[in-house]
């Protein structure tokens, strides 16, 4: 199956890369599609994950076309 992979703010910058489709096997994760798009590096503490544009956990199964983002806690002042 087919994700779209969004990453943003620091996220990005570090990995070079804004967005991405990456091709998983039935029954993956969040944390499959974080391992896969970004090519096994450790993922930061507290990073946020959304799928389909709503907060969402690691362990949440995705599903062939969804999009899933990831990015740094937001902050305000």
């Amino acid at each position: 199956m087919q994700i779209r992979v969004r990453f943003f703010a620091s996220l990005r910058d570090g990995l070079g890369l804004s967005d991405r489709a990456v091709e998983l096997p039935a029954g993956a994760t969040v944390a499959d599609v974080w391992a896969a798009a970004s090519d096994g590096r450790e993922r930061p503490p507290a990073i946020l994950a959304a799928r389909n544009m709503e907060y969402t956990d690691y362990g949440t199964p995705v599903a062939d076309g969804d999009e899933v983002a990831f990015f740094p806690p937001v902050t305000g002042g």
